[in-house]
């Protein structure tokens, strides 16, 4: 469906994959199903950053987080699920594959449904916590903000260009003159096209299925909110709303960034990152093998 992307072909993504393997995980009776990572940085950091892609995206759309970060020392696990139809599979199958890396507890970043599937399994884990903290990026709380509930029963059955065409209808265009973001959205295309109709289907279902984020319940929770002011695809209500579940919340607000903002302003989303992630700098939950301190400093 798309032509070969600039990015995909960059000296910086091409590094990227030449320094850190795929893998690929199954934690579950079907080996059919596998979670495909990216784990760079010590792997003795039992907290790492694990990232968390939307609906249309591979695990490797943070490749720009896993190569500035983990040269922090950071510890960075770029995770991308099978296909898993509810909300509580998904997050069997996440706490996993968390035992699997032996990984305590994780520090998720993730990007619209992998930030509320974030939120989901944090609430899922809360008698056994297995979430350090959250990053939340263009992301929501309610799934009720989707027109699609009705639709969400029957998505396993429609082929995989209807559902490519019914994302890409969100993909608006981006201004030419600002070319980082162009390129992003060409990556993003990209990565849409690899990915299969029962992949496709299966994160829908999980982005439009009813339900919500018991909040109240993580109220205690660490959690940083990233939102760019332009061509935001989510709602002034819908982030507001989110605020509204984490009145503890560090707010990142971005001037511009578009959809994808972790590709076209990596370095100011980085910097976020680190912000957030120093406060846990000399405590058990550090995400690095040095403290972070003196590196967001440097970057700010």
């Amino acid at each position: 469906m798309s032509n070969v992307s600039e990015w995909s072909q960059s000296g910086e993504y091409l590094s990227f994959r030449s320094s850190i393997p795929l893998r690929k995980i199954v934690v579950d009776p079907d080996d059919s199903k596998a979670w495909q990572i990216y784990d760079s940085g010590p792997k003795s950091i039992k907290y790492p950053l694990v990232c968390l892609p939307p609906v249309s995206g591979t695990a490797d759309i943070f490749f720009r987080q896993a190569l500035a970060l983990s040269a922090r020392g950071i510890r960075v696990v770029l995770a991308e699920a099978p296909s898993y139809w509810s909300i509580n599979e998904w997050c069997e199958g996440f706490r996993k594959l968390l035992d699997y890396l032996a990984v305590t507890k994780a520090h998720i970043f993730g990007a619209s449904l992998g930030g509320y599937l974030a939120q989901k399994f944090a609430e899922y884990t809360i008698s056994s916590p297995r979430v350090a903290s959250l990053i939340l990026c263009n992301s929501f709380s309610d799934t009720s903000i989707f027109k699609g509930h009705e639709s969400a029963t029957v998505y396993w059955m429609l082929p995989a260009l209807v559902l490519k065409k019914m994302l890409l209808s969100n993909f608006e265009p981006e201004p030419a003159k600002d070319q980082d973001m162009v390129r992003a959205v060409d990556f993003m295309v990209e990565r849409l096209d690899s990915l299969s109709q029962n992949e496709l289907a299966s994160r829908l279902t999980l982005n439009c299925i009813r339900s919500y984020v018991e909040a109240h319940k993580l109220i205690n929770l660490p959690v940083t909110i990233i939102d760019v002011f332009d061509r935001a695809p989510l709602s002034l209500t819908v982030r507001e709303e989110l605020y509204k579940c984490y009145p503890q919340a560090k707010l990142g607000h971005l001037k511009t960034g578009g959809y994808f903002p972790y590709l076209s302003r990596s370095a100011e989303v980085n910097l976020h990152l680190l912000i957030h992630l120093r406060q846990f700098d000399n405590t058990s939950m550090a995400t690095a093998d040095r403290p972070l301190v003196n590196t967001a400093q440097a970057d700010s």
